[in-house]
């Protein structure tokens, strides 16, 4: 259904309908119950025009006084048309109706219209004002006052002519005359019109005197209109239109003496503001000769057309521009509404189609414009030299042809994109280079006339064959070395997961001769990657495209890794490498520790992790042999990440968190010892104040610290949650300046304190972060019993238990703690310094810590047991299992 609308425009109404899309339109008039076809010559006689655009949008103009409105006191006007859509003859015509009543009551004393079928001239009737209207339509006179009728009409051509009322009629005139008015219109062309030049601009001029009868008395009354025609009054550049309409029309003003009152313009009959006007670029100016009006060409408001003349491809830009003004003239002091639609076509515009070759060979495909074309063009097929294609065949082949409309929807362009691996291409190979053409012929046509044109076009380009470089290599037993051929493409080298900078081309050994460019990645590198159980190394060299960050070429090798990772010393000192694997990024070796959690590596990065340690320290066992002594010791995560990483493994591949190290030592072999001795520098002495120093841990009754468990109570049994009041003393010293601290508090499930599992309830004197129950510090007052709170420790655990699973809980734990004798004369850092960013959350009261020398010692509880008969159900989730991860 096309979209309708309708619209009065002063005293003219207008009617959009569109687009037809291929249908013919008939337009025809309802009038008294009868429909009246339109035909050319009646709608020019009866006041009524039309236009249709390169897209088949159609407008019909109808003056308010045409022949068939219904005129209530000249003030309210309706019009009713049937406008029929005929199909072809598989479809029904459609057929829709628009009324449309306007209002218009500002009549001047005379108003004069210039539609582009006809002029029309509406003169105030005072000689009839009291009387009826006579409406003449093709020499039938409808009197509604049979007193007063019109008779003669004399044309002045200027030479005078008369005719008969029903003469005029039959030559296409429209004459009527209402209450108020009287309207004379006249199709373009008629002979009783004359043209005069007018200020240079040639204008047609009709100038007729028409009487009125009744019985024996005779009225004459002088009825004129003059419309500016296309040549003369309009000048073309190549981008703008100036049209020049006389300020002051000779034909239309009885004496010298007038004033412009208004002027006003518009297109397609709507006026414009100047904010419109400016918007689509719209220039309006009056001076002493001329009202003139300069649109661009292509401008809004008006279109492009496309004609075809031998195969020749010519546009033209249409626009129909309105001029309304209003003047008076001073000896009479009656004014003059004078409207020009004025439809202007600029002159055949050679514009043959432009074919652009964006292709970029890289791409491998030929990217073609072809455009602008009017949007009446239509692109129906395409030639090449060995076959014909229509537009969906195209896109069938990959051709991807799309049309894209401007802004303004008044020109269009048409792409197509032709990979250089189809059989349309012609391919040409000499020395390395490859030359692609391709021929092809746009088949094109002019909408709605079905006017065919074509258009051919070349195009060719030329693409080095493409070599893409290669990647080899080998290693020894440190290093692997690479080799890069380079081909005909740029690209950039990444080893593992960084790109090649100058910088670390340099600690690689980068050597590059014009063809080829070789360095060296020791196994150690940042950039290798260590996989499987056996440990082996992996490198990965990537070769990007620069430009499109594709990849151009990979290449991996993986060999043997021959380092030592356990090195035994005669001293008994031991020292392991653990390395992180690939199957395991999340991994941070520094957070690897030995037996003794306090047993962290001596120096690690993101891939490695080195423990020095001797046979007598950091958890390390002993073991007699027949003939050896074997010295073990494991890496491992501390409990409290093991539970973090389990998350990234699989169940059946844990052990790359635990990592024995073994040294075996001959009991039979002597090693000879050289030394040479040197005189004492100084006497040996002794410092005061040094000895035995006391540690106790005990278990209080309750927080108040006031009774606690003897040795006889052991194993003491308490309840899942229950809290356990732990104080450490230092005994025997009466030494204010001395401090208790405790570094590191932990539990087991035997009383020997470095087996495992163990859950560290303090690191570094600080609590657990993971432990969902942490430890409480409880404050000691000067008291009876303690004197020296500085010589004292208290804290709070809830009771807790170890699990193999979470249906067999072991029943027994103890508590070990290593603690530390601090000087306050002395600080060396560390406990002593009281510094742990984690102790605000949870401790009551403040920690004394001072600092001079320091001593190192520990402490353990006895036996705990865990009863599980009645909050077993109620334990929510601190447990440890006790399965090594």
């Amino acid at each position: 259904m096309p979209d309708i609308y309708s619209k009065c425009l002063g005293n003219v109404m207008r009617v959009n309908v569109g687009p037809l899309g291929g249908n013919l339109l008939e337009v025809a008039v309802v009038t008294n119950n009868s429909v009246i076809p339109l035909t050319p010559s009646l709608a020019s006689q009866c006041g009524f025009s039309m236009k249709t655009d390169q897209l088949g949008n159609t407008v019909i103009y109808a003056s308010l006084q045409n022949c068939f409105a219904q005129n209530v006191a000249d003030k309210a006007f309706t019009t009713t048309l049937n406008l029929r859509l005929h199909g072809n003859r598989m479809v029904e015509d459609e057929l829709y109706q628009v009324a449309e009543t306007c209002h218009y009551t500002s009549w001047a004393s005379r108003e004069i219209v210039c539609d582009r079928s006809y002029m029309e001239a509406s003169e105030c009737n005072r000689t009839l004002r009291g009387h009826v209207a006579v409406y003449m339509i093709s020499g039938f006179i409808s009197p509604m006052n049979t007193g007063v009728r019109i008779t003669t009409l004399v044309f002045f051509t200027p030479v005078e002519k008369v005719m008969k009322v029903a003469e005029a009629q039959r030559r296409g005139y429209g004459i009527a005359n209402t209450a108020t008015r009287l309207l004379l219109r006249s199709p373009h062309g008629s002979p009783e019109t004359y043209t005069q030049n007018v200020a240079g601009v040639p204008m047609t001029v009709l100038k007729t005197s028409i009487i009125f009868e009744k019985k024996w008395l005779a009225t004459q009354i002088d009825a004129a209109a003059a419309c500016p025609s296309l040549e003369g009054s309009v000048s073309f550049t190549p981008n703008t239109i100036s049209w020049f309409l006389p300020r002051h029309i000779d034909p239309l003003v009885s004496s010298g003496h007038f004033r412009l009152l208004e002027v006003h313009m518009g297109v397609d009959g709507q006026r414009l503001d100047p904010a419109e006007m400016a918007a689509r670029g719209y220039t309006l100016s009056v001076n002493d000769v001329y009202i003139v009006v300069e649109i661009p060409i292509g401008a809004v408001g008006g279109y492009f057309k496309s004609r075809v003349q031998d195969d020749h491809y010519y546009t033209y830009y249409a626009i129909e521009p309105m001029l309304e003004v209003l003047w008076t003239e001073e000896t009479t002091h009656e004014d003059t509404r004078y409207k020009v639609l004025f439809p202007i076509t600029t002159p055949l515009l050679s514009r043959p189609p432009q074919v652009i070759d964006n292709t970029v060979p890289m791409e491998r495909m030929f990217k073609v414009l072809l455009g602008p074309l009017g949007s009446d063009v239509a692109l129906m097929n395409i030639a090449f030299p060995s076959e014909v294609l229509s537009v969906a065949d195209c896109n069938v082949r990959g051709f991807n042809v799309l049309e894209h409309m401007s802004p303004n929807s008044s020109t269009k362009v048409f792409t197509l994109n032709v990979p250089f691996t189809d059989r349309v291409v012609l391919q040409m190979s000499e020395k390395g280079v490859t030359v692609y053409s391709l021929h092809l012929t746009f088949g094109l046509l002019v909408l709605p006339e079905f006017a065919p044109f074509s258009h051919t076009a070349y195009l060719e380009t030329k693409l080095m064959d493409i070599v893409p470089p290669s990647v080899s290599g080998g290693c020894d037993h440190q290093s692997f070395y690479v080799l890069v051929k380079y081909g005909t493409l740029n690209f950039q080298t990444v080893v593992g997961k960084r790109m090649l900078t100058p910088v670390l081309a340099q600690q690689y050994g980068f050597v590059e001769n014009g063809t080829h460019t070789s360095f060296a990645v020791p196994f150690t590198a940042p950039d290798v990657v260590f996989e499987g159980s056996s440990i082996r190394t992996r490198l990965e060299v990537v070769l990007r495209n620069p430009e499109t960050n594709k990849i151009v070429k990979e290449f991996s090798m993986a060999c043997s890794f021959y380092s030592t990772l356990t090195e035994c010393f005669p001293n008994g000192t031991m020292t392991a490498l653990a390395v992180k694997l690939e199957s395991v990024p999340s991994l941070n070796p520094s957070q690897l520790t030995l037996r003794d959690p306090t047993c962290r590596p001596s120096y690690s990065d993101d891939s490695y992790a080195y423990f020095v340690f001797t046979g007598s320290s950091c958890g390390t066992t002993r073991k007699f042999l027949q003939n050896m002594m074997l010295y073990e010791n494991e890496i491992s995560l501390p409990a409290e990440n093991k539970l973090m990483y389990f998350l990234f493994l699989v169940t059946s591949s844990t052990d790359f968190i635990k990592l024995k190290v073994s040294c075996y030592y001959d009991i039979n072999k002597t090693h000879a010892v050289a030394f040479h001795p040197r005189p004492r520098r100084s006497e040996p002495y002794a410092k005061n104040a040094r000895g035995e120093l006391q540690i106790t841990m005990r278990l209080a009754l309750d927080d108040s610290y006031s009774a606690f468990y003897t040795g006889d109570d052991y194993p003491i049994i308490k309840y899942l949650q229950q809290p356990l009041y732990f104080e450490v003393e230092l005994m025997r010293s009466s030494n204010p300046e001395v401090s208790l601290e405790l570094e590191n508090c932990w539990a087991t499930l035997d009383e020997d304190r470095t087996t495992q599992p163990r859950w560290n309830l303090l690191i570094n004197g600080c609590v657990n972060p993971v432990d969902p129950s942490q430890v409480i510090f409880h404050p000691v007052l000067a008291d009876a019993r303690a004197r020296y709170p500085s010589h004292f420790k208290r804290f709070e655990v809830n009771m807790f238990a170890f699990a193999e699973d979470k249906d067999n809980l072991s029943r027994q734990l103890f508590v070990h703690c290593d603690t530390v004798i601090c000087d306050a004369r002395n600080p060396l850092g560390g406990v002593c310094n009281g510094q742990c960013s984690n102790q605000e959350n949870r401790i009551k009261g403040q920690r004394r810590a001072v600092s001079d020398g320091q001593t190192f010692t520990h402490v353990s509880s006895g036996p705990i047991l865990v009863c599980l008969f009645t909050t077993q159900q109620s334990w929510p989730n601190k447990f440890m299992t006790s399965q090594h991860l």
